[in-house]
């Protein structure tokens, strides 16, 4: 029997699924430090991503070292940051708010990779900041600082994807997820040393599924790209906010007013429309160089 969705589009429900799991996860964590989090899951990670470096015979060296720590530095930010707001805000809020990302990537890059942006994609970026502020201005949950916190991590984010743009081509791929996990393992074993709080009972197991969590999601990520174009698949990953206010609301008791609500629905309108212009005039541009 034929199934209803293709292999690739799959793999990204998977990946979604499990980066929404891990996100909970971290959610359960909240006693242990940020810090130590980003610890954990990077290590494990790391681990993982060595043993599928040995297995496809690549050095874990890497030959442009300025570009790999600078995407490292700003992952770990990004991640950070992004742990933080999960524990401090409502759980879809926060999630909300990392979805400022594609946008940040997009306005970065006219200074880092010299690519242009439409007059018309400024519209999209300003309905997706004018769903921040629905979401801020009606929701006394979420204060200035966590709300500044989150826009950070995705501007960090912003910059450690234009590095790994940067690096298309010039490195493996699971290369620079290792040197990601490795910055991220070594800042965290740092803030370790001078802060270690011990892990309680569940909260060596939740920490452990954070880690593998993390790896299920980034293998069927990449597969899910491989698999499919881009435009196909990328819309499957805005599921992360169902799963996000579905696990807030049974959880953790997270209700939203209708305000909060179209905020969020806002602020993927503006994301979601800008990837599709944009593929748009990439399709469009394509066609123009066709002898």
């Amino acid at each position: 029997m034929k199934s209803f969705f293709s292999t690739g589009i799959r793999h990204m429900l998977l990946s979604t699924f499990f980066f929404a799991v891990m996100n909970f996860f971290i959610k359960k964590a909240a006693n242990i430090p940020a810090m130590e989090v980003v610890f954990f899951r990077s290590f494990i990670a790391l681990v993982i991503g060595l043993v599928m470096l040995r297995q496809a015979k690549e050095s874990w060296v890497g030959s442009h070292r300025g570009l790999l720590l600078a995407r490292g530095i700003f992952g770990t930010l990004a991640l950070f940051s992004f742990f933080i707001t999960l524990r401090e805000m409502p759980l879809g809020s926060a999630v909300t708010i990392q979805y400022l990302s594609p946008i940040f990537t997009t306005i970065i890059a006219i200074f880092i990779l010299q690519e242009k942006v439409k007059p018309m994609q400024w519209l999209f970026f300003a309905i997706s900041f004018a769903g921040i502020l629905l979401i801020k201005g009606f929701d006394s949950r979420i204060s200035l600082l966590y709300l500044g916190m989150g826009i950070f991590s995705a501007v960090a984010s912003g910059f450690a994807y234009n590095m790994v743009r940067s690096l298309k081509g010039k490195e493996h791929p699971v290369l620079v997820v290792v040197h990601f996990q490795l910055i991220g393992a070594v800042l965290g074993c740092v803030y370790c040393l001078f802060h270690w709080q011990t892990p309680q009972g569940w909260e060596w197991i939740y920490l452990l599924i954070v880690g593998v969590m993390t790896h299920l999601g980034q293998i069927n990520l990449t597969k899910a790209l491989q698999l499919e174009k881009i435009a196909t698949v990328s819309i499957y990953n805005y599921l992360g906010i169902f799963y996000a206010l579905f696990f807030g609301y049974f959880f953790f008791d997270e209700t939203y007013g209708v305000a909060a609500l179209l905020g969020m629905a806002l602020v993927l309108t503006g994301v979601v429309i800008n990837f599709y212009y944009h593929q748009r005039l990439g399709r469009t541009t394509a066609a123009s160089v066709q002898p």
